[in-house]
């Protein structure tokens, strides 16, 4: 059966009559993007396609010239100036990294690295071996936090710390084409990267973004959501996307930073809607690690419309949603 949700409010205010809509779009991050928006405009894909680099430029592991990377390579015990972007996408990953016990550390680079899923060693390259517990466990007691100066721009590396911000840089950088549209004077658009979304406005017809919520390629037919996004943006972690199989069974990219492991909760897919892609990013991930009942809990005490799908012994999913997310269903 088929459900549609709703955001709380709807704006009366359309797009200019005979408005059309203007597909743009490119690649970042290893994936594509796209923004597809209302009314007459010029090309806007350099425009956008610049706020995405500005991103990768500050934020990518997988660019050795980055500030990301710089940082990952200083020596111990010295403060850094961050660019204002940065910063605010580590604030905010801390801030999540507290609120969740721990469950979504961009402090954890180096344990996404050992098993296979950084920029080198990679899992799906020739002579990969898994770490071994001993390895793990030292990996974990190795780990320390940065700390920041938010008065001055600064950030702490206390030695060894490798950032890993790929759990909200995506939804970050939806937010800014979200942002640079509207700097534009455009409130009608759908922007996307790598499946995370944000929409503002309305199509030409008068209807919202209708978008269907991502579901893991195991889900039964027909029993599907889909999303008004209409001041809205939507994020979804799932243990299908990136993995590798080895004797322990299924290895998922999302790592649990508090035991070294991947995550083995049964979690197949948690999505998150927020008005901000880059909150659903990351509260989507910390929800996935945290499982079902630890994540529900935590999704209901900070109001986080969020729905979980979870694998059950027969290879059925199961659906659980939080209040927030219930109430926007009809």
């Amino acid at each position: 059966m088929r459900r549609v949700l709703l955001p709380h409010a709807i704006s009366s205010a359309a797009p200019p009559a005979g408005a059309a809509i203007h597909d743009h779009r490119g690649t970042s991050m290893g994936t594509g993007w796209s923004a597809r928006v209302v009314g007459a405009a010029p090309d806007l894909a350099p425009l956008l396609q610049a706020e995405l680099d500005l991103v990768v430029a500050q934020m990518s592991h997988w660019e050795p010239t980055s500030d990301l990377g710089r940082f990952n390579r200083a020596p111990a015990g010295t403060w850094h100036a961050l660019p204002a972007e940065f910063l605010e996408v580590l604030a905010f990953a801390l801030d999540v990294c507290d609120a969740s016990g721990g469950a979504c550390d961009p402090c954890a680079g180096a344990l996404v690295n050992l098993w296979g899923f950084g920029p080198v060693n990679r899992h799906d390259q020739p002579g990969f071996v898994p770490p071994t517990p001993a390895q793990v466990q030292a990996a974990l007691a190795q780990r320390a936090h940065v700390r920041l100066d938010p008065h001055t721009g600064q950030a702490w590396q206390p030695g060894g710390v490798q950032l890993d911000l790929s759990a909200i840089a995506k939804g970050y950088a939806v937010d800014r084409l979200a942002l640079r549209l509207e700097s534009l004077g455009i409130a009608d658009y759908l922007v996307e990267v790598g499946g995370e979304l944000r929409g503002g406005g309305v199509k030409p017809d008068g209807q919202p973004w209708w978008v269907a919520l991502e579901q893991p390629p195991d889900a039964a037919a027909g029993d599907d959501i889909v999303v008004a996004l209409h001041g809205l943006a939507v994020a979804t972690s799932g243990d299908y996307r990136r993995y590798f199989v080895d004797g322990a069974g299924r290895r998922p990219h999302t790592i649990d930073p508090r035991t070294g492991l991947p995550i083995d909760s049964g979690i197949a897919a948690v999505t998150v809607v927020d008005a901000s892609c880059m909150a659903a990013d990351a509260w989507s991930t910390a929800l996935t690690v945290l499982g079902v009942e630890a994540g529900l809990r935590l999704a209901e005490r900070r109001g986080i419309a969020a729905r979980f799908l979870v694998r059950q012994g027969d290879g059925t999913l199961r659906a659980s949603t939080s209040s927030a997310f219930a109430a926007m269903l009809d």
